[in-house]
């Protein structure tokens, strides 16, 4: 399976009582209104920039806010639960199995089988339950594009490539390179 997978239910939507049945098997399942969406284990050019991100959200980050990594179920209501690759949250919003206050921010690094996901249908449900802040980062390009909740609607807040500097101020001030995300170790 080298594409995400959308599952059909007979009986009915996915629920995340449903999660739960599901096989540890390597793959990543996730809810979206009801959807079961199933997709690949990460490569490792995604590790590294997930690996990466998280040492600088993790160094800016003030206190009173936490920075996580998938897998981390966020589960804003019964039909959806999704797993964005780093996650920011109020320290007094952490639970035991998973999330379901407001995120602060979601960041989902983009890989081929999961770029159309990531880029309409989370970005869409992240917007819905007010997130204000997500970040969708392209390995490929190298690129970040940082999205702010304005008004209840996404705009774009910076978008940098390359050797660019994002200098990002939601939810908090930080830069980022987008090619020191994914260069090897010593290059």
């Amino acid at each position: 399976m080298g594409r995400m997978t959308v599952l059909p239910r007979a009986d009915g939507e996915w629920t995340v009582e449903d999660l739960v049945h599901l096989p540890d098997d390597g793959l990543q399942y996730e809810l979206l209104d009801g959807m079961l969406l199933v997709t690949p284990a990460p490569a490792l050019l995604h590790q590294r920039v997930v690996a990466r991100l998280h040492l600088l959200l993790a160094s800016a980050c003030p206190a009173g806010l936490e920075v996580f990594f998938a897998p981390v179920d966020w589960r804003p209501d019964r039909r959806t639960s999704l797993q964005p690759d780093l996650l920011v949250v109020r320290g007094e919003d952490v639970e035991a199995q998973s999330l379901a206050a407001p995120l602060v921010l979601a960041v989902e690094v983009l890989s081929p089988s999961t770029g159309r996901k990531d880029e309409l249908l989370k970005r869409a449900k992240y917007e819905e339950a007010g997130v204000p802040s997500y970040w969708i980062v392209d390995p490929a390009e190298p690129s970040l594009h940082a999205l702010d909740l304005v008004e209840g609607r996404y705009a774009t807040a910076v978008r940098a490539g390359g050797d660019e500097v994002a200098r990002l101020r939601r939810p908090f001030p930080m830069d980022v390179v987008p090619a020191a995300l994914v260069s090897p170790p010593g290059a």
